[in-house]
């Protein structure tokens, strides 16, 4: 018997696979298509999967602005942030952060999926979130899945 077919290999960043794929967010709750994506992001969905090295997909997100909030969130969520001197915390609700930017309320929701580590930082810098249908990443021939596989 062959000892050698055991051996357990991991994934580092060199070997890791990546591919560029592209998520369209319109009608998909924010939730559910942020987890989705943390886990491409992750590398969750590979058999080659590593805790600790970045082996995931790098994301586009098309249609930012036609995700949904269910229920009452648009109104109840707050995003609170804190300037760090006295009497400084500051709070945006749901509908005023997707006003400001779109972009960011998936970018925040993304984030919180993720490790609060390096590799989190890393991980956030292979997801590029677009408002509409164009994006800037054409000469990577992403392809195009969709999302309900991997929730």
């Amino acid at each position: 018997m062959d000892t050698l077919s055991y051996k357990t290999t991991s994934a580092n960043k060199e070997t890791a696979q990546k591919e560029w794929v592209v998520v369209d967010a319109s009608g998909h709750n924010l939730g559910r298509l942020s987890s989705g994506i943390a886990k491409l992001l992750r590398g969750k969905h590979k058999t080659n999967f590593t805790p600790h090295a970045d082996c995931g997909d790098y994301v586009i997100v098309l249609n930012a602005d036609k995700v949904e909030l269910s229920g009452n969130k648009w109104e109840d969520k707050l995003y609170i942030r804190h300037t760090g001197y006295p009497g400084g915390q500051r709070s945006l609700t749901a509908t005023e952060l997707f006003n400001k930017d779109p972009k960011r309320l998936i970018d925040k929701s993304v984030k919180g999926m993720l490790p609060k580590n390096k590799l989190g930082a890393a991980l956030l810098k292979n997801l590029h979130i677009f408002v509409g249908e164009e994006h800037t990443h054409q000469a990577q021939k992403p392809k195009k899945i969709d999302i309900n596989q991997y929730l």
